[in-house]
């Protein structure tokens, strides 16, 4: 079979390889759809410090399983299900957690086995008649986008700013929508690819400059009841800080880069403001099972999001789609 395998930083090689053979407790999935994102471009240009190579990338997976033919979905992050975070029902801040196409070779191939360990937290879902493989694998971002906007509590009502336009960002906009959320506003500093972004999840104001005077002036001086970070950008967390309303909601959604993370914070705007800041990292079994139930439900729709549906052998071609942020949603067919 094909396999797309990271062997060093910029060498990723499409390569034969033998089909896998589950082990006790696994199951053999023919991978359908393995969606890309921007953490395939990071590994890409600088690697991972929990993949050890060669290994087969890709972690939004989708297909059916060889023995049975049940169409499926799996998750990334695969918590322990035995720590303390995860007895207390915080897996997705598991100190054990592994991660499908890191620990574990991913779906950039036309089969794959899921670990038992998978299994056994629940991490194979069945996907709903009416869903799409390529649909159901981006049911993993759209988990990690409900992760994060539980946590910061989106709601009835709210003004949201979503800060950043590619797939993450335009899943936000969708799901707080979802949510009941009043007004979404859409921030990018790419003009080009905010407008490709609005033009398909049509959020009520797009801003491509002067974000924090732009929000204060769209809300009236108030700010906004939450503002979420969908980009690895200190000074999008720092603006979001600035432009939060009084008992506002901060998601520091996106991660920063290992070597600049750290912002200015003026921490008498949190203090004054009642203002809560949240971090959000990944996404549990239970997000994954509920984001197939939006998309099934049409609750929030993700197909239109897919701008590009590529061939195994194209996978580098869609890495670098992502990484000039000249589409929205890549998937990968094996």
């Amino acid at each position: 079979m094909k396999v797309a395998r990271f062997h060093a930083p910029g060498d990723i090689r499409i390569e034969d390889a033998p089909e896998p053979v589950a082990g006790p407790g696994e199951l053999k999935i023919r991978v359908r759809n393995c969606s890309t994102c921007g953490t395939d471009a990071k590994i890409r240009k600088h690697g991972h410090h929990h993949i050890v190579p060669p290994r087969v990338m890709g972690h939004e997976i989708a297909g059916e399983v060889v023995d049975t033919g049940a169409r499926v979905q799996v998750i990334a992050a695969i918590p322990c299900g035995r720590c303390e975070e995860c007895r207390r029902g915080r897996q997705t801040i598991c100190p054990n957690q592994e991660s499908m196409g890191y620990h574990y070779d991913g779906g950039f191939a036309e089969y794959m086995t899921v670990p038992a360990k998978v299994l056994a937290v629940n991490g194979v879902n069945a996907i709903p008649d009416g869903v799409g493989f390529a649909e159901a694998s981006v049911a993993e971002p759209l988990a990690c986008v409900l992760n994060g906007q539980s946590l910061a509590r989106v709601g009835a009502g709210d003004d949201v700013v979503v800060m950043g336009a590619g797939p993450i960002g335009c899943l936000h906009v969708r799901l707080a929508r979802a949510r009941g959320a009043a007004r979404v506003f859409l921030v990018d500093v790419n003009a080009e690819r905010l407008a490709m972004a609005a033009e398909l999840v049509r959020p009520d104001a797009v801003i491509d400059s002067d974000p924090v005077e732009q929000v204060l002036k769209l809300t009236g001086g108030r700010g906004a009841d939450v503002v979420i970070t969908a980009a690895a950008s200190g000074a999008a967390q720092e603006q979001a800080v600035r432009m939060a309303a009084r008992q506002g909601r901060v998601s520091f959604f996106g991660g920063l880069p290992k070597d600049d993370p750290i912002i200015a914070l003026d921490s008498n705007l949190v203090h004054y403001r009642e203002l809560t800041i949240v971090g959000a990292n990944g996404s549990s079994p239970a997000h994954n099972a509920e984001a197939l139930r939006l998309v099934a439900e049409g609750a929030v729709t993700v197909s239109d999001l897919i701008t590009h549906r590529l061939g195994l052998e194209q996978v580098l071609d869609g890495i670098d789609l992502v990484s000039r942020g000249a589409a929205i949603k890549v998937t990968i067919e094996p």
